[in-house]
């Protein structure tokens, strides 16, 4: 898709901005001032002077409503681009939030499983807590710490994923 911004100027564009400037509506006041002045000295008649006139204003009206729709139709297309880039971005935030909540989901699992720990740390007896604790504390951590890295390390790649594609559709709307 070619953005409007990065479009090469054509004669039409061209002939848009000029005439929608200053020096254009300078131009038309001395054109108008003058047909006047050629009237009203009676080099020609007033009335053909005001035929020629009405003509010549009525083709411009014409074109500058083209111009006009020309205008509107390149504006209109613009702003459909960029509420596509919007839904795209938007769409690419709700995944983040989502795999934000995952992670925080993961976090509270990780959290109570250290909770359990604890409570069975503290129910055990002081004999039990020294050979037990060992052995037990040791499976529960390590099966608990890899299942939590696990998981941590596949949303972690996820949300990266998401922020590389994020980045690649900025890229490429910025760029391209």
């Amino acid at each position: 898709m070619q953005k409007i911004k990065d479009m090469q100027y054509t004669g039409v564009d061209r002939m848009v901005a000029a005439i929608g400037s200053v020096p254009s509506l300078i131009i038309h006041s001395f054109a108008f001032a003058g047909f006047f002045m050629v009237g009203l000295t009676g080099i020609v008649s007033f009335e053909l002077v005001l035929l020629v006139l009405t003509t010549l204003v009525s083709l411009e009206a014409i074109y500058l409503a083209i111009f006009i729709q020309i205008t509107v139709n390149r504006h209109t297309k613009s702003l459909q681009e960029v509420e596509e880039d919007i839904d795209e971005i938007q769409e690419d935030v709700e995944e983040l939030g989502e795999d934000v909540e995952d992670i925080q989901e993961d976090i509270e699992e990780i959290s109570e499983d250290i909770d359990e720990i604890q409570e069975d740390f503290e129910e055990m007896s002081e004999e039990e807590q020294g050979v037990h604790l060992a052995k037990e504390a040791k499976k529960k951590k390590e099966v608990s710490d890899a299942e939590a890295l696990e998981r941590l390390s596949k949303d972690i790649a996820r949300v990266l994923a998401d922020l590389e594609a994020l980045k690649k559709v900025r890229g490429d709307k910025v760029g391209g």
